[in-house]
């Protein structure tokens, strides 16, 4: 035999209830149809509750939508050397958080410097599985970053192929 809900338990219930969808042709189900049923050894401890959706860990937060590519004709004039590359930083044997912190240092400076294309070294990694190569595009499709850059594309082989990006910053804003 089923016994009462509780005040609490049955306000746990109705929200916990109201979080989810039935299934076509089902019904959810009542208070009364999810009374907590007895234990078997009465020296047991207490029932364990569900848990609240509220006290659940937190969702991962998805990762920014990586940044626009730069547009071709920028990119062909980057590549044969039209628009020169002004400013270049490598990431090389940089630990996680100090490639990220100097990145964002780099960028930002040379946005007030009025540099509009730069190239970023990130390296292979090791069998072409580098997290700095992996990473670099989340930072810069992150705050503060996400505002300055323009556009970001894969280097071409005479400038580090693989292991480096070209970033197209955007124009510094005139007062």
């Amino acid at each position: 035999m089923a016994r009462k809900l509780k005040p609490e338990e049955a306000r746990l219930w109705s929200h916990v209830a109201s979080t989810v969808k039935p299934r076509p042709g089902m019904a959810l189900p009542t208070a009364e149809a999810a009374a907590v049923k007895p234990k078997t050894d009465p020296k047991a401890g207490p029932a364990h509750l569900p848990v609240a959706p509220s006290a659940a860990k937190p969702a991962r937060q998805k990762p920014p939508p990586p940044p626009d590519p730069i547009e071709p004709g920028r990119k062909r004039r980057m590549v044969r050397g039209r628009d020169p590359l002004e400013a270049r930083i490598d990431l090389h044997f940089m630990t996680h958080d100090r490639a990220r912190a100097a990145l964002e240092a780099f960028l930002l400076r040379a946005h007030d410097e009025g540099v509009r294309e730069v190239l970023v070294i990130t390296g292979k990694g090791t069998l072409g599985e580098g997290i700095l190569r992996r990473q670099t595009p989340e930072w810069l499709a992150a705050p503060p970053l996400r505002a300055i850059v323009a556009g970001v594309s894969k280097a071409d082989r005479r400038h580090g192929g693989d292991g480096a990006l070209y970033v197209a910053l955007k124009g510094k804003a005139r007062p």
